[in-house]
C-alpha cells in the first residue's frame, strides 16, 4: 500500500526566516576550504539520435490518435521536432556549477525547475509529488517487453543486446509495432516509450535501456516524469563538467528550449498565453531563434551576463507556490534512472518573479550519488520518504527583486566555477529581438 502525501503551504516571510537560520546553522553547500579542480575548458558531445522515423510516424498519424497520445503523454510529441543547437549545449555546460546544481552565469544563478519542466510537457494525468523510485527485484526485462508488445517470449529475447555493458532493445526492433501494432494503444504507448528512451533518456544511441522500461511502466500509476527527467540532466552536466568530456544524456531539447525561453523578451504577455490549452513546446516551435553561433560567442555572453539580460520568468509560467523542500532534506531531492541528486529552488526564486533571499544549500554537494555500490538501496528508499510530505512556499512579488542579505552572501560565497567575466562583450543574438511578443 501507497503512503498517502503529505502537502504543507508556507508563508513567504516565514520560509525566508527559516531558510537564513538554516543557512547559518547549516552553511552553504560548497564548504570554506573546499577546491573544486575542475577543468578549465570542457569538450562535450551532445550527439543525439536520428528521429524521423519517431517525426514520419506522428505525421502519419490522424488528429484521433494524436489526441490519444496527447491526453496520455502530454507533449512530448513536440520534442521531436525541437533542433537541439549543440554549441549552446555545450557552452552552457562550462557554466554549470555541480555543487549547487545550477548554472552560474557570469554572477547570475539559473536552473530549470520542477515547475518549468512541468509547464513545457503539459502531462495532466500525475500526481506532482509521486515519484519514480526505482523497485529493487522488478519483472525481467524479457517480460517487460512481452507485456509492452504483446508478442512471444522468444521474438522479445532475441531482440535484447548489450551496449557498454547496458542491457537493451534497438529502436528498430520497435519501429514496425509502433506503425503497424493492431492495438492503436499499444501502438500510442511503444511510440512514447520510444520518445522517453530516444529523446528524454537517450543514454544508449539508437536503442532503449531497460531502465527506461522500468520507468515508462510506473508512468501508468500517475508517476510525475519530471523530477526523474531532472535527476538525469543535472547528473549528466556534472558529470561533464566534473571530468571536462563525456557525452550529455540529458534531454537537450528540454534545456535547449529553458534557456532561450529565459532570453526572450516579452514586453506584454498575451492573454492567451495564460490559457490552460496554450503550448509552450508549440509556441517555441514557430518562433525563430538564433542559428549558427558558435560556442565561443556563447561562453562569451554567458561570462558577461547581466541581470538586466535574463527575462527571469519564462513567459509561459505562471505559478502561485513553489516546492522548496521535502521532508527532512532543506531542499529538494531527486531520483532518477540511474542516481539520485538535489537541487534548491530557493537559489532561483527569480525564475518565479519572486524575490530572492538567502537559501539552504546545506548538504547539497554531498547528496549525489550513482545506483551502485554498498547502501545505494537505503539512500534511494530515504530519498523516497522524504516525497511523502512536500513544502510549499508561497510566491511574493516585491519591488526588490533581491533582499542585501542575499546580494551580500551572494558575494561573498564560495564556487566551484572558474570562468571570470572579459571586457570584450559579445553581443546578446537575442537583444535585437528583445522587443518583439510571442504571438
Amino acid at each position: 500500500m501507497e503512503e498517502s502525501i503529505t502537502q504543507i503551504i508556507e508563508k513567504n516571510a516565514v520560509v525566508r526566516d527559516w531558510s537564513l537560520k538554516t543557512q547559518r546553522e547549516k552553511g552553504d553547500s560548497l564548504v570554506e576550504g573546499s577546491v573544486a579542480n575542475f577543468p578549465e575548458h570542457t569538450t562535450v558531445n551532445v550527439r543525439q539520435n536520428n528521429l524521423e522515423d519517431l517525426v514520419r510516424v506522428w505525421n502519419q498519424w490522424d488528429s484521433d490518435t494524436r489526441g490519444i497520445f496527447t491526453e496520455r503523454y502530454g507533449d512530448i510529441a513536440h520534442l521531436i521536432t525541437i533542433r537541439v543547437d549543440e554549441q549552446l549545449i555545450q557552452a552552457m555546460v562550462r557554466f554549470w556549477d555541480p555543487a549547487y546544481q545550477c548554472f552560474t552565469f557570469n554572477q547570475e544563478d539559473m536552473t530549470p525547475t520542477i515547475e518549468e519542466y512541468a509547464a513545457l510537457l503539459r502531462i495532466d494525468n500525475v500526481q506532482f509529488g509521486k515519484i519514480y523510485v526505482k523497485e529493487p527485484k522488478p519483472l525481467t526485462f524479457r517480460k517487460k517487453i512481452v507485456r509492452l508488445t504483446d508478442m512471444a517470449d522468444a521474438w522479445a529475447e532475441k531482440q535484447i543486446k548489450k551496449k557498454n555493458e547496458t542491457v537493451c532493445i534497438p529502436w528498430s526492433s520497435l519501429r514496425e509495432l509502433v506503425l503497424s501494432h493492431p492495438d492503436i494503444l499499444k501502438r500510442v504507448n511503444l511510440f512514447a516509450l520510444a520518445i522517453y528512451g530516444l529523446v528524454i533518456f537517450p543514454r544508449v544511441l539508437g536503442h532503449i535501456e531497460v531502465a527506461v522500461f522500468d520507468f515508462f511502466e510506473r508512468l501508468k500509476q500517475g508517476v510525475n516524469p519530471v523530477p526523474t527527467i531532472l535527476a538525469e540532466t543535472f547528473r549528466s552536466l556534472s558529470t561533464c563538467r566534473r571530468v571536462g568530456k563525456g557525452r550529455f544524456i540529458g534531454c537537450a531539447q528540454l534545456l535547449n528550449v529553458w534557456i532561450l525561453s529565459h532570453f526572450w523578451k516579452v514586453e506584454r504577455t498575451p492573454f492567451h498565453m495564460f490559457s490552460k490549452t496554450f503550448a509552450p513546446l508549440e509556441a517555441y516551435l514557430k518562433k525563430e531563434w538564433p542559428r549558427e553561433v558558435t560556442e565561443q560567442y556563447w561562453v562569451s555572453v554567458f561570462q558577461n551576463l547581466r541581470a538586466e539580460d535574463i527575462t527571469w520568468r519564462a513567459p509561459w509560467i505562471r505559478p502561485s507556490v513553489l516546492l522548496y523542500k521535502c521532508g527532512g532534506q532543506d531542499w529538494v531531492p531527486l531520483l532518477g534512472l540511474w542516481g539520485g541528486v538535489g537541487y534548491a529552488p530557493l537559489l532561483v526564486q527569480r525564475q518565479f518573479s519572486s524575490r530572492q533571499f538567502i537559501p539552504a544549500t546545506g548538504g547539497l554537494a554531498q547528496f549525489e550519488f550513482a545506483f551502485a555500490g554498498e547502501g545505494y538501496m537505503k539512500k534511494i528508499r530515504d530519498t523516497a520518504r522524504s516525497w511523502n510530505e512536500i513544502h510549499f512556499m508561497e510566491l511574493a512579488l516585491y519591488a526588490d527583486t533581491l533582499t542585501q542579505d542575499y546580494d551580500l552572501w551572494r558575494k561573498q560565497r564560495r564556487s566551484s566555477q572558474q570562468i571570470s567575466s572579459t571586457n570584450c562583450t559579445a553581443q546578446n543574438p537575442f537583444w535585437k529581438k528583445c522587443h518583439q511578443s510571442w504571438k
